[in-house]
Formats: structure tokens, C-alpha cells, sequence
């Protein structure tokens, strides 16, 4: 299968991920094992790869990393807002 990217990454959300994990001061090993309790099974060197946007994020992966990292699955996938997105989740308001 051939694996296309966008702007030369493989996954737009990446950095909004790291900006959202770094607000709520989890390394990618907390927010590894928190997507294993979940039940998506992730180490945290793929999360680096995901951050750096050399890996795909599956669906799946996009809602639990949302539901962690208490922001709205539209804010990973979009620039817009996004400070106050981030602000929000690091007070433990959320994304809604």
C-alpha cells in the first residue's frame, strides 16, 4: 500500500497532539499508557513518530488521544482555535 503525506507528513494532527500532551505535562510514556488502558495498545516511540507526523494516526487513535488529552477531535484535526484549546485543556475545563 502505498502511503501518501500531506505537506511532507503522514497525519496533520501530530503537533497538536504534542502542544496538548505537553499542557497537561504527561510524557509519551503517561500518554502511552493511558492509550493502553484504553485498550489501544501504543508505546511511546510511536507516539514520538505521530508527534513528528512520520506515522499514520488511525481513527481510533485520534478519539482515545482526544479523550485523554480532554480536547475535541476537530481541534487535532484543525489549526483553528487552537491556543484556546490548549489553555482549556491544561485547566481541566476541556475542549466543549
Amino acid at each position: 500500500m502505498k502511503i501518501f503525506t500531506y505537506h511532507g507528513m503522514k497525519n496533520v494532527s501530530g503537533s497538536r497532539v504534542r502542544k496538548a500532551r505537553r499542557a497537561l505535562k504527561l510524557s509519551q510514556t503517561e500518554l502511552a499508557a493511558q492509550l493502553q488502558i484504553r485498550g489501544v495498545s501504543l508505546e511511546w516511540d510511536t507516539i514520538s513518530r505521530m508527534e513528528m507526523g512520520d506515522r499514520i494516526i488511525a481513527d481510533y487513535e485520534l478519539r482515545t488521544l482526544a479523550e485523554i488529552l480532554k480536547v475535541d477531535v476537530a481541534w487535532l484535526l484543525d489549526a483553528e482555535g487552537e491556543e484556546e484549546m490548549v489553555s482549556r485543556a491544561a485547566e481541566g475545563r476541556g475542549a466543549y
